[in-house]
């Protein structure tokens, strides 16, 4: 039986070490943030956290994502 499971980069888990999400869904490419409160403060919160420890990530959103207050951090 094969492991499915799908690994994580290691700047993907120093982000997610250093953001410290609530909740988060694991996906091919990197991870989706949900259940955000305050969008903004979020999105710029994650943004500066891969601009200062310059990881090859990136975010990403869009109005779908707002209906559920999330957003995706992804590998390059």
């Amino acid at each position: 039986m094969q492991n499915s499971q799908a690994k994580i980069s290691p700047d993907l888990q120093q982000f997610i070490d250093k953001f410290e999400p609530s909740k988060f869904k694991l996906m091919s490419g990197g991870i989706e943030i949900r259940g955000i409160n305050d969008m903004q403060r979020n999105i710029a919160q994650a943004k500066a956290i891969i601009e200062r420890l310059k990881l090859r990530l990136i975010v990403s959103h869009n109005a779908e994502m707002l209906s559920y207050r999330g957003f995706e951090v992804n590998n390059l």
